[in-house]
């Protein structure tokens, strides 16, 4: 554990605020869900809490099954970082960063297709070798937990369609689905 050397007071409801500096380099949103651990020592422990993360072994079951079936490509994500991959090296994606425009695509909370003529998006936040061609944001119980993309190592030539079609989309849009309700059942 790294001390930062910043104290707060606990205000007369019991609330303790976290720095802005620590929220951004945490990446905890406004509304974010925070699981709070102790330990004997005294010491009380903010995580943050990913819904999805506590279905990794399934996810990572899911993406190897449409990766294997279908030949997809396919990351699967919380908010931050990918949590299961398969068509892709996992050393080089899993609990990575995501990229900014990938989120972006999660924040508009509908279906993204790679069109002709628009730029890649690449998958992570340092750029990788592969770029989104199908991503459908989880949501479970109206919020934002994730996403399921289809990827592609394609080079980044914004004239060239990258490879996909129907199939591909509701393959995206179901797998989307169903993670989002098992989140909630």
């Amino acid at each position: 554990m790294k001390a930062t050397g910043i104290v707060r007071r606990i205000d007369d409801l019991g609330r303790v605020v976290i720095p802005k500096e620590i929220r951004r380099t945490m990446r905890i949103r406004e509304g974010d869900p925070l699981e709070i651990y102790t330990d004997r020592e005294g010491e009380v422990i903010f995580k943050k809490y990913s819904p999805i993360g506590e279905l990794t072994s399934f996810a990572a079951q899911y993406a190897e099954t449409l990766h294997r079936v279908c030949s997809l490509a396919v990351v699967i994500c919380d908010r931050d970082a990918v949590i299961a991959c398969a068509g892709v090296p996992r050393k080089d994606y899993a609990d990575k960063a995501l990229s900014a425009e990938l989120e972006h695509i999660m924040e508009g909370r509908n279906l993204y297709f790679h069109r002709d003529g628009s730029n890649p998006v690449p998958v992570l936040a340092n750029g990788g070798s592969f770029y989104v061609s199908c991503a459908m944001p989880i949501l479970s119980e109206g919020d934002i937990v994730g996403c399921v993309a289809s990827v592609t190592d394609q080079p980044q030539d914004p004239h060239r369609e990258l490879p996909g079609g129907e199939v591909e989309t509701k393959l995206i849009l179901t797998a989307a689905g169903f993670l989002g309700r098992q989140i909630e059942g």
